[in-house]
């Protein structure tokens, strides 16, 4: 019998301040403490390295985004992921010429860095100003064959999608991350059960994929602009059932630790026939805007 393919996920729940290097610092020190605890792949939440600065529309903010090859903290977490042989998906504010992206960069085990994902879809809204800041991403949906696994990730306003994750599942993914910052919405456009919607969306595509969920979220009430929100937390793991497996809630920080037995999820995957079943040549409303099927 084959022995199983066993991978160790830890989703690390942080707050963040305006410094950087305060930001970076709790970030290492959390990877560093999930490694330690038997984590192999450690996803961070989005845009950590600083104040969810979307909040509000400044041209100030546009300085916060570098390019990959001159990154300010890349190449430290490149570093940090060879010197403790874990997998890191770092969420990164990108410059590419005239462009800016949200983005993050998958670096394996050794340090190598696989690739750059860029957000797919980008929100606007009430305290998510994402429009001003981030052109829609041109990569397509990316997954990384790591030393652990085969990893798809998505960014945020992603998770909502279940096209986002179907794809990142028809190119292999073995589990999909989601760094994410998400919490309070001005007064008078506030969501009710907001997180409970938000862990929904992600559990109904680890049902009807058959695959790991992570999602790991910022914590704490950050002031930009005389704006403020309070960032909900509630960071999960969900099994290849739909089960949350792992769970913060609204304050914790740290790590959670779950072991993904990919073999197990590859074997229920092809016995729920979710995949065998589909009908890709009926799906065509799914490619355009409003549902038309005109080619």
């Amino acid at each position: 019998m084959t022995a199983s393919q066993l991978t160790s996920l830890a989703v690390i729940q942080m707050h963040m301040t305006d410094q950087l290097e305060d930001n970076l610092a709790r970030a290492e020190a959390h990877v560093r403490d999930a490694a330690r605890a038997g984590g192999q792949v450690i996803l961070l939440p989005e845009l950590f390295e600083n104040l969810y600065f979307c909040q509000a529309e400044r041209e100030d903010s546009f300085a916060l985004a570098h390019p990959v090859a001159c990154h300010p903290f890349l190449g430290r977490f490149q570093n940090l992921a060879a010197e403790l042989g874990v997998v890191l998906p770092v969420s990164f504010f990108e410059a590419a010429g005239q462009t800016h992206y949200n983005s993050l960069a998958c670096i394996d085990a050794g340090g190598e860095l696989l690739g750059v994902y860029r957000k797919s879809h980008i929100p606007d809204g009430p305290g998510y100003e994402e429009k001003y800041y981030f052109t829609p991403g041109d990569t397509g949906f990316k997954v990384w064959a790591t030393r652990y696994g085969r990893v798809g990730a998505g960014i945020c306003w992603d998770q909502w999608y279940p096209e986002s994750a179907r794809a990142m599942m028809l190119l292999g993914a073995d589990f999909l991350l989601y760094p994410t910052a998400i919490g309070s919405e001005p007064e008078g456009v506030e969501t009710p059960n907001s997180h409970q919607m938000w862990q929904r969306a992600m559990v109904g595509h680890a049902v009807s994929n058959s695959t790991y969920v992570g999602a790991a979220n910022r914590i704490g009430s950050e002031v930009v602009e005389n704006l403020t929100q309070t960032y909900y937390g509630h960071s999960f793991i969900s099994d290849f059932t739909g089960e949350i497996v792992a769970e913060f809630g609204d304050h914790e920080v740290g790590a959670l630790h779950h072991t993904l037995d990919l073999t197990a999820a590859r074997k229920f995957r092809a016995g729920m026939g979710f995949f065998r079943d589909r009908r890709p040549d009926l799906y065509g409303p799914l490619l355009t805007s409003d549902g038309s099927t005109r080619r």
